[in-house]
């Protein structure tokens, strides 16, 4: 058969038919795996273990990358990341923001209410009158002009920098301690254990509210939000996945978790030893009635009933 004899509009019609099938399969190889970022943060990685646990049994690939907070939102914006599960809000409406504006990011749901996250120290020091933002300065001496952060690049530590050098609270003289969540609770139950005084990022679900007797300080509303930095997380996507890939957007869609959940993944991950997954696999085991909700109207990658293929996955996999 010799194409270049066919008439034009029937060469215009097979091209057409050739690239929208060569759209559909790139579509469908693209959507097979899903990449997600992972700021590093337990809450975030017990979360993701989840979401990825759920999507293995629907029977995609999942790719997680251990990224800073700046870094995921250019890599979604440039179309490497797929899903962010992670974003706090209020405290990283500064680094969102210009993403949403331009709409290389969306905001797709919120998945967890009822958080928190703003500075907390140790019960005896909130007893000594340690109480609210402004109470830190009065005892800069016995926290050796000291806040302890997280991880470079982390929203918390940037509102606590720009206090530092607004002098906001009379903070001027402070030092900002960055290392990771895990050098920072390190630092925290190193404190503990010898009566000292430190001030410190503290958020919650997190094991660490149930392992130290510690207080939220009040006073900063205008960096971390209202109700002691009260927060809301939201579920991020990169423009136009959803409608790229639907089945998982749809899934996403459906998921939110609770504070009860994220606090037992992140315990059975920081004081019980488990992998991430495991911890993961291990929760989703014991919660099957939370994939009623999740997987409405959710098949598997080929079309299959999502909730009876994950469940035999769980059972499947030790």
């Amino acid at each position: 058969m010799n194409f270049r004899k066919w008439p034009l509009i029937t060469k215009i019609a097979a091209l057409s038919f050739g690239l929208s099938c060569a759209s559909q399969s790139y579509a469908a190889e693209t959507c097979d795996t899903v990449h997600f970022s992972d700021v590093g943060w337990t809450d975030i990685t017990s979360t993701t273990a989840v979401t990825t646990e759920v999507l293995h049994g629907l029977g995609y690939q999942t790719k997680t990358d251990l990224l800073s907070v700046p870094v995921t939102y250019s890599s979604m914006a440039s179309g490497n990341i797929d899903v962010f599960l992670g974003n706090w809000m209020p405290t990283m409406e500064g680094d969102i923001k210009k993403y949403l504006s331009n709409g290389s990011v969306e905001q797709l749901r919120v998945n967890l209410s009822g958080a928190k996250y703003t500075l907390a120290v140790p019960q005896y020091v909130y007893d000594a009158g340690v109480h609210s933002f402004a109470d830190i300065t009065k005892y800069a001496d016995k926290f050796r002009d000291r806040i302890y952060g997280i991880e470079p690049g982390n929203d918390g530590n940037r509102l606590i920098q720009q206090m530092i050098d607004t002098n906001a609270f009379q903070l001027k003289d402070f030092d900002l301690v960055e290392s990771s969540e895990a050098g920072m609770i390190s630092q925290v139950s190193r404190a503990i254990r010898r009566h000292q005084w430190i001030v410190f990022l503290g958020w919650a679900p997190h094991p660490m509210n149930a392992n130290f007797k510690m207080a939220y300080l009040s006073g900063g509303d205008d960096y971390f939000g209202p109700n002691y930095g009260g927060a809301t997380i939201y579920t991020n996507v990169r423009k136009g996945y959803t409608s790229e890939c639907p089945n998982v957007g749809k899934f996403l869609k459906n998921l939110q978790f609770t504070l009860p959940m994220e606090n037992r993944v992140m315990d059975d991950i920081l004081n019980q030893n488990m992998k991430p997954q495991q911890a993961a696999k291990s929760w989703l085991k014991s919660n099957l009635d939370v994939l009623d909700q999740w997987l409405e109207g959710v098949t598997t990658v080929d079309g299959k009933p999502g909730k009876a293929a994950v469940v035999q996955y769980l059972n499947s996999n030790s």
